[in-house]
């Protein structure tokens, strides 16, 4: 799987852009603030409908335009396929496969495996539960459809339900009508919780080899999925903790209070562990991630790399860069001299400097 080629309108700080892509690494180098992460997000979009920033859609679009659009070609087990998207200032995107309109974001997922790595992912160790959630969610619905599906009717009904805890404190009546909330609750979060668990046992068979690795095997990783909740228990400890719920205006028990912990030789790194194993941990989780999807999609995903480099010892580094060797990746950054002198191939060196992207290479 490889990107071709991406064209912009109307994205951010470009006004139009055609970009065209080669199998292998492209480095998009300047100063900062100069447009180059926009490239990346709109690469991203383009597989997930949603940027990696959180942006909304309108912020997006650039000052003064209503709206933008992201066009994308790639090569897929030898068949090109074309993804569109048109974003609109105050109304729903339209995405377009091939040029097939689609209704739902998940008829997108699983068309194009995208990996996005950057700085502020060497902190999911130490930071709260809301961002390890977020990786699972946004790998599990690339790889799962039905995950996804399972994953948006999950958070519809959690949104219902606590609006109904809210109005029953008014309305005490309408405590019964609970029931069926707590009846779809269950059905679609138990699915999250089995595909969650089949996830992260995946994830650990790969993690430990690779940590072993990054540490000259001094350290050993292991993953737990800490459930806030089984799904033997869930429909016991939903109605035991409904009275809460009631006390706090808000679902206590579920999937969406679910966390990943690690540990290192026996510790929560966590709570415990130095800022390089936080880091080194969170660097085997990424690498991991790259070689468990590559074996679920039978294809390698396109990896995009944001100023990451910067942040890694050369170690860290060496590592990061083999695992680039056989996929597509793209790279931003301020200098490429770390490429130079580890003596990878690199296919292609864009220059982007305020919105204008020139290949140098």
């Amino acid at each position: 799987m490889y990107i071709n080629s991406l064209e912009l309108s109307h994205y951010r700080n470009y006004d139009n852009l055609s970009i065209s892509f080669e199998p292998g690494i492209t480095i998009l180098y300047g100063d900062n603030a100069q447009g180059k992460t926009n490239i990346l997000e709109a690469i991203y979009m383009s597989g997930t409908t949603k940027s990696h920033r959180g942006t909304k859609d309108r912020d997006i679009i650039q000052f003064g335009q209503e709206e933008a659009h992201i066009r994308l070609q790639l090569t897929k087990y030898d068949v090109s396929h074309r993804i569109d998207m048109h974003l609109k200032k105050n109304k729903t995107k339209g995405v377009a496969v091939d040029g097939q309109s689609i209704r739902k974001s998940g008829e997108l997922f699983g068309m194009i495996h995208i990996i996005f790595f950057s700085p502020e992912d060497l902190s999911i160790i130490k930071n709260g539960p809301s961002e390890r959630r977020r990786f699972m969610n946004l790998e599990l619905c690339q790889l799962n459809k039905i995950y996804y599906y399972n994953y948006v009717n999950y958070n519809k009904a959690l949104n219902q339900r606590n609006i109904l805890l809210k109005q029953i404190y008014f309305k005490p009546e309408l405590e019964d009508t609970l029931d069926m909330w707590d009846m779809y609750l269950i059905e679609y979060g138990r699915h999250l919780i089995e595909e969650r668990e089949l996830f992260i046992r995946n994830l650990n068979e790969i993690v430990k080899e690779i940590h072993g690795h990054l540490t000259g095997k001094k350290e050993s990783i292991e993953i737990g999925y800490e459930k806030n909740v089984s799904v033997e228990e869930y429909e016991n400890i939903m109605g035991e903790k409904r009275r809460m719920d009631l006390k706090y205006q808000s679902t206590q028990t579920g999937p969406h209070r679910d966390d990943i912990c690690f540990y290192i030789n026996g510790i929560d790194v966590r709570k415990f562990g130095s800022q390089g194993q936080q880091r080194t941990a969170a660097l085997s989780l990424k690498l991991a991630e790259i070689e468990l999807v590559k074996s679920l999609i039978h294809d390698t995903p396109i990896l995009l790399l944001d100023d990451v480099m910067s942040e890694l010892d050369s170690n860290r580094k060496h590592f990061l860069l083999e695992s680039m060797k056989d996929i597509q990746t793209i790279v931003t950054c301020t200098g490429y001299d770390d490429f130079i002198k580890s003596r990878i191939h690199i296919n292609q060196i864009y220059q982007v400097t305020n919105g204008t992207v020139d290949l140098i290479q």
